[in-house]
């Protein structure tokens, strides 16, 4: 799935088509590597997970987000990651009302101002709480 996602990319068609066949192999190869390295990191990050909303679908790795304006049918690498059992949150604008947590666990009724968050296990051990219904859940098994 990542090598022909890879393959259908439109520089990489470019190179093709222009007899550049080795340059744009190449170029594969190493979207293909990276995107498995968003794949290890997504199975091995604790607060990795997918988000997908009306603006589109993102990975969320931590520093780094690799994103798309494309639901997540369309969007391989987030689809592959869901499937090896990467959290997946589907209602954006739910999951952006849910009450916000301070680092010791309690409700933090701020709703703006400097970083107080807290793991995604921990969050998500509070709104299981509030009858949030917990898909892939990150406290137990993850493939690696």
């Amino acid at each position: 799935m990542l090598r022909a996602t890879a393959a259908s990319w439109w520089r990489h068609k470019e190179l093709r088509q222009t007899g550049q066949t080795g340059q744009a192999q190449q170029l594969e190869r190493e979207t293909v590597q990276r995107d498995l390295g968003y794949l290890k990191q997504a199975a091995l990050l604790p607060n990795a997970h997918v988000i997908c909303g009306e603006g589109g679908t993102s990975i969320h790795l931590g520093w780094t987000t690799v994103s798309t304006l494309a639901p997540i049918e369309r969007f391989p690498l987030a689809t592959l990651a869901v499937a090896r059992g990467t959290p997946f949150i589907t209602d954006v604008i739910a999951f952006a009302n849910l009450p916000r947590v301070a680092r010791d666990g309690s409700d933090d009724p701020e709703l703006w101002g400097p970083g107080r968050s807290v793991s995604l296990t921990t969050y998500i051990e509070m709104v299981e709480k509030l009858g949030a219904r917990i898909l892939n859940d990150p406290r137990f098994h993850r493939s690696a």
